[in-house]
């Protein structure tokens, strides 16, 4: 059995016994040869394996407990102890922008708990089986829900269900545009944009911008000379430079764009975050904006479940056929568990958690870097850096010192873009992490001396 196979690693060469099992266990985890979550054997077993006393296996066991290698409880057996993402990587991460743990909550727990009871309520293979492009009526009802925060009652027949919002950018872009056309931009934006464009050879127009985003007499401007087959943006917390539009410019720029005729897609990403919502953009011009809205971001990334409240019917059918074309569904379990989670109001309590811990994490980085810029309740700050830390370099640096960062060139859609750091604050998994890892990027900033952050 594969979960046996580990023990042809123990070295009897000498020593006491339990520590060669002991660091088998160890070598097995650290190669990836036992995975997160993967049972072992009983420990009857494995000293039958090994022809040792049950006692000396139950000394490895309690020692790899102690180590945090395992974990488990009378009754229930031993499992292979989930790790946390710095110390799979060497690296405390603070480049991937994802959701805090939640405070309070056992993000696990809730996630066995639906799954079991979706189990229990649906037929497997129903379930299991090929579902409708854009999800079922259930679905979707789920995520006019989720989307009325900032927008109001959006009808279900409008929205339409996507496996993550890549993929909806995706879609939706490659039905409103052609090879050529140009879609104006932030001049510092969402990676996943930049990639997209590329596949499908679009040009991306930088607007200027200023601390509320797209400057609108600039956006008036770009669509007239560029004929601009979409224009995308990041009204709240935008990915990267945290800034936030007002109520006021989420008017003008839907005014802009309805004279313009150039429809909006407004990724909503961090749109839940803040406990009191602006008005979306589409609130002001329904009839032109195509927002999505994943909980990727207020939820958890793992669950690859986002929304799209379309222009309209016809717009939504359209959608939901270009994602037949591309990645046909949602994963159903995944988005019956994010849609039981919104209906029996988990989904709030498992945000409003984020949200409370988010809040920690950002007083903490004001704390250590004063220049931070970004919301109290925002998943990620902006540091902007000097001229002399060119972005390669400042990777670099970080990387020796046992730090993963991202740079404004990760974002930039124009030559000269504002040169800083997207600091993710929900990666590291403990606050603890986070500060000192903060710590050291205002070391390196500063020009403190090198040292490896120990974690």
């Amino acid at each position: 059995m594969p979960a046996t196979l580990w023990l042809r690693r123990v070295d009897r060469g000498g020593g006491p016994i339990y520590l060669a099992i002991l660091r088998a266990l160890e070598a097995a985890i650290a190669d990836g040869e036992l995975q997160a979550g993967e049972q072992l054997p009983p420990q009857r077993a494995v000293a039958a394996a090994l022809g040792v006393d049950f006692t000396t296996v139950t000394r490895a066991y309690a020692a790899a407990r102690a180590r945090g290698l395992v974990e488990g409880a009378v009754g229930r057996g031993t499992y292979v102890a989930g790790r946390a993402a710095e110390d799979e990587a060497g690296l405390v991460d603070l480049s991937m922008n994802l959701p805090p743990p939640p405070k309070g909550l056992n993000l696990g727990k809730l996630l066995k708990e639906t799954a079991g009871a979706v189990l229990d309520r649906t037929d497997p293979q129903a379930l299991m089986a090929y579902h409708p492009p854009g999800g079922s009526l259930a679905q979707r009802a789920a995520g006019a829900v989720w989307l009325a925060p900032g927008q109001g009652e959006v009808s279900p027949d409008r929205v339409v269900v996507t496996p993550g919002a890549q993929a909806a950018l995706a879609a939706i872009l490659a039905m409103l545009a052609r090879r050529g056309d140009a879609v104006i931009v932030e001049p510092l934006t969402f990676p996943g944009v930049r990639s997209v464009a590329a596949l499908l050879g679009l040009r991306l127009v930088a607007c200027p911008v200023d601390d509320e985003g797209f400057d609108p007499e600039s956006l008036a401007r770009l669509c007239a000379e560029h004929a601009p087959r979409a224009i995308y943006c990041i009204p709240t917390h935008q990915n990267p430079t945290a800034a936030t539009m007002g109520e006021g410019r989420r008017r003008e720029i839907a005014a802009v764009a309805r004279a313009a005729k150039v429809p909006i897609i407004e990724d909503d990403a961090y749109g839940r975050l803040p406990s009191t919502p602006l008005p979306a953009v589409a609130a002001f011009a329904p009839e032109l904006v195509w927002r999505l809205a994943t909980t990727a971001k207020a939820l958890s990334p793992g669950l690859r479940i986002a929304y799209v409240a379309a222009p309209d019917l016809s717009a939504a059918q359209r959608l939901a056929e270009a994602l037949r074309a591309t990645t046909l569904m949602p994963a159903p379990l995944g988005a019956a568990i994010v849609t039981a989670w919104i209906r029996e109001g988990t989904a709030d309590k498992v945000l409003a958690a984020v949200r409370a811990e988010a809040v920690e994490r950002q007083a903490l980085a004001r704390q250590i870097l004063p220049a931070a810029q970004g919301s109290p309740e925002a998943i990620h700050i902006w540091l902007d850096t000097p001229d002399h830390w060119p972005g390669e370099r400042l990777r670099d640096t970080a990387q020796s010192r046992g730090l993963s960062l991202v740079t404004a060139d990760a974002f930039a859609t124009t030559p000269g873009a504002r040169a800083g750091l997207r600091i993710s604050l929900g990666g590291p998994a403990k606050q603890s992490v986070l500060a000192q890892a903060l710590r050291g990027v205002a070391a390196i900033l500063s020009g403190e001396p090198a040292g490896r952050m120990v974690v």
